[in-house]
């Protein structure tokens, strides 16, 4: 489509970085997206959530977005789709309500994982077992670029399926593309 490839036209513009980074997963990277630049934009991230919403489940109750990059993924899907979000820390925190998912229950609902950037799933994979323990149900993932590193491999491994709105492989195709 047109408008997809406009904007990983312009996510690539706004995030896409080449340099030496080392990615969370250890490897190391020739190139980066750094998602806080599209994600602090907020034409370029409503348009992002807008072509998201067209690609969620049916059976999701509510929005899980992943500290910190998922969060602000999240909370405009919400605003887009009209599904309630939760933010989900790396670990409770040790004060106030010692939480480990704000904004609702998780116990018994069809939770759906938003993420930025997908490498080899390893955060996403840590969350969902958490969020599972308390109860959570969980099979879908959805996220705004897969790296194609493994991480859609890894997911399904562990029940989870993998619904990314751009492939490193498509974001390259696109970059210089008129």
């Amino acid at each position: 489509m047109e408008a997809d490839k406009q904007l990983a036209q312009q996510i690539n513009k706004v995030a896409r970085l080449n340099g030496t980074f080392r990615l969370r997963s250890g490897v190391t990277s020739s190139e980066y997206f750094d998602k806080y630049r599209f994600e602090a934009d907020p034409v370029l991230l409503k348009a992002i959530a807008t072509s998201l919403a067209a690609r969620l489940p049916d059976h999701s109750e509510a929005l899980a977005g992943l500290e910190m990059g998922g969060i602000p993924i999240a909370t405009m899907l919400s605003q887009v789709s009209g599904l309630p979000t939760l933010f989900i820390r790396k670990k409770a925190k040790e004060y106030g309500t010692c939480r480990f998912a704000e904004g609702g229950e998780v116990r018994g609902r069809r939770l759906l994982i938003v993420e930025d950037v997908v490498t080899s799933g390893s955060a996403i994979i840590e969350a969902v077992r958490a969020l599972r323990e308390e109860g959570a149900m969980i099979t879908d993932v959805v996220c705004v670029i897969d790296r194609q590193s493994g991480g859609v491999e890894n997911l399904q491994k562990e029940g989870l399926s993998l619904v990314s709105l751009f492939t490193k492989a498509y974001l390259e195709s696109t970059e210089y593309a008129a």
